[in-house]
């Protein structure tokens, strides 16, 4: 009669097709299963005609009361479910960005539209529905972000990259997803790698968008103290040369990673220098920026290097212990508030791995008080000191202390 084999796990389960006899055998148990539901239900419902009349009285008010049992219960079911699908709204946070709001954009409504899971309930989150994520103090800045998705679908996006960014520094992070085509620019000129890496960038190949400057000689002048520039100044010796005891050189760290270092993120980093230096030596750098005044991240991919568009407020988007190397400077001092720099150094220590460097490049300490509170912050990790110094410049006729680290990352058990 053949079979049917269906494969579970590293065995195979076989089921063969039903015979008489069996046929015969599943008839007499559905007909057992019926014939006592009817037992049941005419010993509950049968009154004999010689009881009496005040008899059936009793009988009836306690079918009456089952019935109100029965309804109460339902009640409460159906209660306990929709205050579990609240529940479940909550935890999504869907329903934190109220899409009722007059000149509310149709493309904000139709992201955020719920979504039912393709095979239903999820059975280990319970959640049945699926959200698009969007930062949660979106709801902040409805203005802001109903303009930002306000634009015609499968049309250019508007002009509004600074509209992004101050989104994104106000914690709309995500922001939504947009049906629209950015604009293109032609990249015209891109040097090959290595040569990019020192190769000055075209003022053609950038979007000046959202920005007071038009051109790399403006922001030479005024930003980034010369970063732009590989021509003139001290970009293109950064991390090579020491101008001072707090600077220290890439061939010295790197002599102090057990295992060696392959992959790094710099955090606040520029133009992307430090990665440009560290590309030189095989090493993988991604560089999280901002393009706060100037097109930071542009600049770094023309370099044939890696940017990351996020703030410091975001968790970073790395899994847990990946990076050989996490390089930082006075980016850390996030607001210049301590318990917004706990916990950036508390998402740098995960995603570092064990025996990897947390490498403290010229941190600013603006007063005795935050270099005391710093050190105490970066005692508790329980890292090992390999090189620490506390220094000062002076500038503008004004002394300044900067302390520079290589931590190294101990197991912890």
């Amino acid at each position: 009669m053949g079979s049917v084999s269906l494969k579970i796990g590293d065995g195979t389960a076989r089921f063969k097709r039903s015979t008489l006899c069996s046929s015969a055998v599943n008839g007499l148990i559905i007909f057992s299963v019926l014939t006592t539901n009817l037992f049941a239900l005419y010993a509950f419902t049968y009154s004999p005609s010689t009881r009496s009349t005040h008899s059936f009285l009793p009988a009836h008010k306690d079918i009456t009361l089952i019935s109100e049992q029965v309804s109460l219960i339902m009640r409460e079911i159906e209660f306990s479910q929709k205050k579990l699908a609240q529940m479940e709204k909550d935890i999504l946070g869907y329903e934190s960005i109220d899409l009722s709001l007059p000149n509310t954009a149709d493309e904000l409504q139709l992201f955020l539209r719920r979504h039912r899971l393709p095979l239903g309930k999820d059975s280990r989150t319970g959640i049945t529905e699926m959200v698009a994520s969007v930062g949660h103090s979106c709801v902040k800045s409805m203005d802001m972000l109903s303009q930002y998705m306000n634009y015609k679908p499968y049309g250019q996006c508007p002009d509004d990259l600074s509209l992004a960014q101050k989104l994104i520094l106000k914690g709309c992070e995500p922001l939504p997803r947009r049906r629209c085509f950015a604009k293109t620019i032609s990249k015209v000129g891109l040097s090959p790698f290595p040569h990019s890496l020192w190769k000055n960038v075209s003022d053609k190949i950038v979007s000046w968008s959202g920005f007071s400057c038009k051109n790399f000689e403006c922001l030479r002048n005024k930003n980034c103290a010369g970063c732009f520039d590989f021509a003139n100044g001290y970009e293109n010796q950064r991390f090579v040369k020491a101008r001072g005891k707090n600077d220290f050189l890439i061939d010295d760290v790197l002599a102090m990673g057990s295992g060696g270092i392959r992959i790094g993120l710099d955090i606040g980093g520029g133009s992307g220098t430090f990665a440009a230096r560290m590309a030189e030596k095989n090493v993988t750098i991604v560089t999280q920026t901002l393009n706060n005044e100037a097109p930071y991240n542009e600049f770094i991919a023309a370099r044939g290097l890696f940017p990351l568009f996020l703030s410091l407020d975001h968790t970073f988007p790395f899994y847990d212990n990946v990076f050989d190397l996490v390089h930082a400077g006075s980016a850390l001092d996030v607001g210049g508030k301590p318990e917004k720099l706990e916990f950036l150094l508390f998402d740098i220590d995960r995603i570092l791995r064990a025996g990897g460097l947390f490498w403290l490049d010229n941190f600013y300490c603006a007063n005795d008080e935050k270099k005391r509170d710093l050190t105490l912050l970066i005692e508790r990790f329980g890292y090992k000191k390999l090189k620490w110094v506390v220094g000062e410049k002076v500038g503008l006729g004004k002394s300044k202390v900067y302390l520079s680290a290589v931590l190294q990352k101990q197991i912890r058990v």
